[in-house]
């Protein structure tokens, strides 16, 4: 479970963001009649298509390796929070068939209600991260249900089951999260081509604006991140106290970057700064913070879990701080002198900024998942009784399957982005390859007739 989540969550930000980037690349467009950003939006729905094609393959895993890895906790908790995942189901298709149409449309359809038509499309992102997010936030924060004398789940009320007291910090915490991420992934690519000297506006507009959309997120998704934070240490402080490698319950409890924690409660390595948890949680150093010692050992995370889903936290909040000045440097210059930074550096650290931020994914996902042990759902059942009885020698042959199973999936994606990379770029010289079909040579005009001729000038200007 561990090693499928740790793989699809890494093309959910392009499946819940990627739509919103590429129409606001579309609308600018037909906005200020832009063929380049016409050309951009058209290149970046296919990869769009190519990604939610990947994603099947791995979400539809991750649907059986819930009923298969843990019948406990679906067989007794499926009643309370499986709305979740009836809501992302329905997106999910939605998303399909308004991914369908939004392909089919180009030069299919007039062009402002080829927009308009695709405008719902990131909706139904949204709508499906709502579904996933609903039913995490309820295993982190439990609700809506009452239990019966034998302990099983009664009078379910679904309202509070999926709005939970820590739905609205994580769900926005990740949406901001996921949309930055796309726009760092997809301005790295371009900003790989401006180090490589293609200066033109193509790639120049195709680094601008999803990099300003990150950009503006980067600060808000920082102040989001605190908040979420400071959820965690009221509604799960054992959890908090964890993620802060906090080990007695105390006031003036000091912050320690990295540092691994010891089974006898010491900390070992890192950087100790003196009262900062106790203000960061509180706002004051007076701030009482709950240790791992104030519940039984076998109902918090051990030493080890503890210490990764510290380092997990501290990653993610040191990346997130470079976000934020990298986001500042671009905003300095943007608004001193309305154009890109000057510097090498800037695009260095620009290109470097989509894999720190997927990276960024799976730090946020490990803290949320470790940092709750042993629970699966807090406070209510253990992973131990939730998890199968399947032996041992099965579960590795179900394992190296869907390790096989991934690697060729994720390499033909690879692959077909390469490929299709190396398509576009031929086009833009004005080479076309032996075996481009008419659909090759219609991805270079979004609209109008098919270009007769084949150098991406011409093409261009019929646009």
């Amino acid at each position: 479970m561990a090693f499928t989540l740790a793989s699809h969550i890494l093309l959910v930000p392009f499946g819940v963001a990627l739509p919103a980037i590429t129409l606001l690349m579309h609308y600018r467009g037909l906005r200020k009649g832009d063929a380049v950003a016409l050309l951009l939006a058209r290149r970046w729905s296919a990869v769009m298509a190519v990604q939610f094609a990947i994603g099947i393959v791995t979400g539809t895993v991750l649907s059986f390796e819930f009923g298969l890895l843990w019948p406990g906790m679906m067989g007794r908790w499926g009643d309370v929070f499986g709305l979740g995942f009836g809501i992302e189901a329905w997106a999910f298709f939605l998303e399909a068939i308004l991914i369908a149409i939004y392909l089919y449309g180009w030069r299919r359809l007039k062009p402002w209600t080829h927009f308009w038509l695709a405008l719902p499309l990131p909706l139904t992102a949204l709508m499906g991260a709502f579904g996933i997010v609903a039913a995490n936030a309820w295993m982190n924060t439990p609700r809506g249900f009452t239990l019966d004398a034998s302990g099983k789940p009664v009078n379910v009320n679904v309202r509070q089951a999926v709005f939970t007291p820590m739905f609205g910090p994580e769900y926005w915490h990740f949406v901001v999260g996921v949309v930055l991420t796309a726009g760092y992934v997809v301005a790295g690519v371009y900003a790989v081509g401006l180090l490589r000297g293609s200066r033109d506006r193509y790639h120049r507009l195709g680094f601008t604006v999803p990099f300003t959309v990150a950009a503006i997120l980067t600060p808000v998704q920082f102040v989001l991140g605190d908040s979420i934070a400071r959820s965690v240490f009221h509604k799960q402080p054992v959890k908090f106290a964890a993620t802060e490698i906090v080990w007695k319950t105390d006031t003036h409890v000091p912050e320690y970057m990295f540092g691994r924690l010891h089974a006898d409660g010491s900390i070992s390595g890192g950087i100790k700064i003196p009262q900062l948890d106790s203000i960061l949680a509180g706002f004051s150093p007076a701030t009482k913070v709950t240790g791992l010692t104030s519940v039984p050992a076998s109902d918090r995370p051990t030493a080890t879990q503890a210490t990764i889903a510290h380092w997990a936290f501290d990653i993610m909040v040191t990346i997130g701080s470079l976000l934020v000045l990298l986001a500042l440097w671009y905003g300095w210059c943007r608004l001193r002198r309305r154009e890109l930074p000057r510097s090498v550096w800037f695009f260095r650290c620009a290109a470097l900024a989509g894999a720190a931020c997927l990276l960024t994914v799976e730090c946020g996902w490990i803290t949320t998942e470790v940092g709750r042990q042993p629970w699966i759902v807090y406070q209510n059942m253990r992973v131990s009784e939730a998890v199968t009885g399947t032996r041992a020698a099965s579960l590795w042959t179900m394992f190296g399957i869907v390790v096989v199973v991934y690697v060729l999936v994720l390499g033909s994606f690879l692959t077909v982005l390469v490929k299709m990379s190396r398509r576009w770029r031929l086009a833009d010289e004005g080479v076309v390859p032996s075996d481009t079909t008419a659909e090759d040579l219609e991805g270079s005009a979004p609209y109008g007739p098919r270009p007769l001729s084949t150098s991406a000038g011409g093409n261009r200007g019929d646009e």
